[in-house]
């Protein structure tokens, strides 16, 4: 078995019934957005099931919104990160779909350590707690994010469970409950 000979699931055909939608919306985003994109991965040219766009941090916004207003892809499906051990050490990881056609997208940015990338929060509201759950397990920053603070952790938390530097065993233990903050119980 190879990436050019397609698995039989009870779905099936996914490649043939996007690949014109596909290869649209990528020669959409070159033509418009050129100088801001990286590479694109399509499937069965590359180990991947959707068409993958790495976007330069410069033009995120921008590619973004042309996806979502400009393209169909309004869904914002799922929004994470993955620490590479290779520099750029991160990639902030968006999936998105367009709820017409159901075809979907994958849009990964490059970051280094102590980068900061700009918040998507003006595009999907939905992405708050997303970032705050990437800064949390990561330590990314994002600029112009309303409350930037752990959501999974302790707030006395040291460190970034998810980065690969992070020890194996890095186990912290709190004999105390964490305390409230009285601005949250308002």
């Amino acid at each position: 078995m190879d990436i050019n000979t397609p698995v039989k699931t009870i779905y099936g055909g996914h490649y043939d019934k996007y690949l014109a939608e596909w290869t649209a919306v990528t020669e959409a985003l070159q033509g418009e957005f050129a100088e801001y994109l990286e590479e694109i991965l399509m499937p069965r040219a590359a180990p991947t099931d959707v068409p993958v766009v790495h976007v330069r941090k410069s033009g995120i916004l921008a590619v973004l919104a042309r996806l979502k207003d400009g393209l169909g892809f309004s869904f914002l499906t799922d929004y994470t990160a993955t620490d590479e051990e290779s520099e750029p050490r991160f990639r902030l990881v968006l999936q998105l779909m367009n709820p017409t056609t159901k075809a979907r997208l994958r849009v990964k940015v490059r970051l280094s350590d102590q980068e900061t990338a700009p918040t998507l929060i003006p595009l999907w509201e939905g992405a708050n707690w997303a970032e705050r759950e990437i800064f949390d397990m990561f330590g990314i920053r994002f600029e112009g994010h309303p409350d930037l603070r752990r959501i999974l952790m302790d707030m006395r938390w040291e460190g970034h469970p998810l980065r690969k530097d992070y020890p194996l065993r890095g186990y912290q233990v709190f004999l105390t409950p964490e305390p409230l903050d009285p601005e949250l119980l308002k």
